[in-house]
């Protein structure tokens, strides 16, 4: 899969993706990476891609026209209308449904924010794009968003992980938790594994692990419960997690 990351700072993605999970997938030819200059876009000779906002107001806006000559290019040299992921704030929130989306795609573009954002007019001058945030909070820029957003894709790329299960197993991909992970030694000031887990008896051991999964997902994080509709099956599994839970 290919990234293009439209960025006025390409260090400070390349310092977070050069490591583990995604820096073996580069080297593997798993994703290749793009870094496009905005500023190589610019249509004055100091290479300023901001300006002041209409209306008055604190800080700077990215421009519109260096934004989208930037996309137009990219695609034009393609020969595709890649998707684009605009990072912002007010954005529809990335989630593991979204990634797996994402994932299926041979390219995208993702254009990381900064200052007080984009221009509003780009939304709607740059068609099949689409406006993202990683969460209800304000970071400096959307380079670290962006190293989010490849790192949750990539891991869903086939041989991006050593054990494929790793990514089926992960939290959010089926709309629950993942369960809880023990490690030696077997006790560590009086608190023990479970017993199931040491048992050898890998039916039960599932059994627990999806009652788990549920029960703390119910615990933790009830509007993955609400979204995700359980079934009969599952609200069995939960009543019986929360009898064996009480205080």
């Amino acid at each position: 899969m290919k990234f293009t990351l439209i960025t006025l700072f390409p260090d400070e993605i390349k310092s977070s993706i050069t490591f583990g999970v995604l820096g073996r997938a580069i080297k593997n030819n798993i994703i290749e990476i793009d870094y496009v200059s905005l500023r190589d876009f610019s249509d004055n000779e100091y290479q300023s891609i901001d300006d002041k906002p209409y209306g008055g107001g604190p800080g700077m806006l990215i421009q519109a026209k260096p934004l989208i000559k930037a996309i137009n290019k990219i695609r034009a040299e393609r020969h595709n209308q890649i998707p684009v992921i605009f990072l912002t704030p007010q954005g529809k929130l990335f989630e593991q449904t979204i990634a797996e989306d994402y994932s299926q795609l041979n390219e995208l573009i993702i254009v990381s924010g900064r200052y007080e954002g984009f221009d509003e007019r780009v939304y709607d001058l740059v068609e099949n794009s689409t406006e993202v945030s990683i969460g209800n909070y304000v970071i400096s820029g959307g380079e670290v968003a962006t190293a989010v957003i490849i790192d949750a894709i990539t891991r869903l790329l086939p041989n991006a992980l050593g054990d494929i299960n790793s990514a089926k197993q992960d939290s959010f991909t089926d709309g629950l938790l993942d369960y809880p992970h023990y490690t030696r030694p077997e006790e560590i000031q009086g608190l023990k594994v479970p017993k199931v887990l040491l048992s050898g008896n890998h039916k039960a051991i599932n059994e627990w692990r999806i009652k788990q999964s549920i029960g703390k997902t119910y615990e933790k994080r009830p509007d993955l419960i609400e979204k995700r509709n359980l079934t009969t099956k599952e609200k069995k599994i939960l009543d019986e997690y929360l009898e064996d839970n009480k205080q």
